[in-house]
């Protein structure tokens, strides 16, 4: 009886350390990630720079103020659309590296430190 409930505990905390690392920490790390650039999107104004992109710059409705305005907004936009990829490539990087570390482990500890091939 006693191994029963010691197998059933065993499986439990497996399932349990699964939902935890993989499915929990998605939500967490995934909302951080998106706060994170939420916070950033304050500094670069992606959207707002979008929405403005054929306006002339500072009001000035001349042909130079119709064509610099395009063109600031548009390096604007470039810079900022580059930044957030690499942040988020990094995000993405990170998670990943996350996902793959009980896998790495256990591939350690069964295969390559003293386990069965050995």
């Amino acid at each position: 009886m006693s191994f029963l409930y010691l197998g059933e505990r065993f499986v439990y905390r497996i399932i349990e350390f699964v939902r935890h690392w993989y499915v929990k920490s998605g939500k967490l790390y995934s909302n951080f990630v998106l706060d994170k650039l939420s916070k950033i999107d304050e500094a670069l104004a992606w959207k707002i720079t979008l929405r403005h992109l054929f306006e002339p710059l500072y009001k000035d409705y001349s042909l130079i103020g119709y064509f610099f305005g395009f063109l600031f907004r548009s390096i604007r936009l470039l810079v900022a659309s580059a930044i957030y990829l690499v942040i988020f490539a990094i995000a993405i990087t990170a998670y990943v590296v996350w996902l793959l570390i009980p896998p790495f482990v256990l591939w350690n500890a069964l295969f390559v430190h003293g386990g069965f091939l050995r």
